[in-house]
């Protein structure tokens, strides 16, 4: 008899489950033998037996040996049913393991190489769900871009003669200072904001928080960095939203930027997700790109927080910990091996 079996949607197609146990081949063959052993032991007891002798064998002792033959057979015929119905769904559960390891591969491979395979809608759709994350990305460098180029582009020409009799007069700036150290510095509160990223294209206050970070020379350097490493993950479906790390306290942090490596800081590769990982590490070993890109976020990390956490209070560390940069920072730094 078939079992019944429930389709479950998985990421790469249909994972069929037993949920309901049926009556199956073993369980028949179990049976038989059970009613076959108890029928040649009532014919043996019954018919081919010598009634017992009162002076030789005491009555309890012959009807517990009686019961014993009868239903201790009868016993292990269904523990080696039960035996063989287990090694049964075993064999079936790694059948649909070891398709669904293949399936992911072949995701991998097909994406690797160019194309997807087009018969699975459930890899059509994250693929699709890809490229609108690309678009939303690249929609976003313009309007970072476009933010921070107008001020230049309008300046000269808003620029009256009395500015400019001003100017002629004012005393230059000692050895070329740049422009960036005039402004006003970056409030730790706008950098982490910043480091999480804008949640949506109406998240006015993180667009605002992004902007005055990318005007700050380092910060712009390491969001660049970590918007190139966050693009590369999702080309692998790997997204800093669906991480659920394990948070480290912010001492261990502080070790981190105080130059400890190693075991003293493994409580930072709190990123348990066995799928991102094997993705990851993967990625890092068969792309120079990827492996490039990386390697220069983690030194970026590294920097910035090295001066960020000689000023920062527990909470801020706290808060910046929890950002989308610094959950790739525990993902790439654990699969790097520097906490370990």
């Amino acid at each position: 008899m078939a079992e019944k079996h429930d389709s479950r949607p998985t990421p790469l197609g249909i994972y069929d489950k037993p949920t309901k146990v049926t009556v199956t081949a073993i369980e028949i063959i179990a049976a038989l033998l059970s009613v076959l052993w108890l029928l040649g032991a009532a014919v043996f007891f019954l018919t081919l037996d010598a009634p017992p002798s009162p002076e030789t064998e005491p009555g309890g002792l012959r009807f517990l040996m009686t019961m014993l033959a009868i239903f201790l057979p009868v016993a292990m015929i269904w523990v080696g049913a039960t035996a063989a119905r287990s090694s049964r769904v075993m064999r079936e559960e790694s059948a649909r393991l070891q398709a669904a390891i293949d399936g992911i591969r072949q995701a991998y491979v097909a994406q690797n190489q160019g194309h997807g395979p087009a018969a699975e809608p459930s890899v059509a759709r994250k693929l699709d769900e890809i490229a609108a994350a690309q678009r939303k990305t690249e929609t976003a460098i313009a309007t970072f871009t476009s933010s921070r180029e107008r001020p230049l582009a309008i300046r000269p020409a808003a620029k009256s003669s009395a500015d400019n009799a001003a100017a002629d007069h004012q005393a230059a700036l000692p050895l070329g200072t740049p422009a960036e150290e005039l402004g006003p510095p970056l409030q730790r509160a706008d950098f982490i904001r910043a480091m999480n990223f804008p949640e949506t294209a109406e998240d006015e206050e993180g667009f605002a928080a992004l902007r005055k970070a990318l005007k700050d020379r380092q910060a712009a350097q390491l969001i660049q960095a970590s918007q190139d490493i966050l693009t590369l993950l999702s080309q692998d479906g790997i997204y800093m939203d669906d991480l659920r790390p394990d948070m480290a306290r912010p001492e261990v942090w502080r070790r981190f930027a105080s130059g400890e490596r190693g075991r003293a800081v493994a409580a930072l590769g709190g990123i348990r997700d066995r799928s991102s990982l094997a993705l990851t590490a993967g990625r890092m070993k068969q792309d120079p790109i990827f492996r490039d890109a990386a390697h220069h976020f983690l030194r970026r990390f590294d920097k910035m927080f090295a001066e960020f956490e000689a000023t920062a209070s527990d909470s801020e560390i706290s808060d910046l910990s929890d950002t989308r940069t610094a959950r790739a920072f525990m993902l790439l730094g654990r699969v790097a091996g520097i906490f370990d």
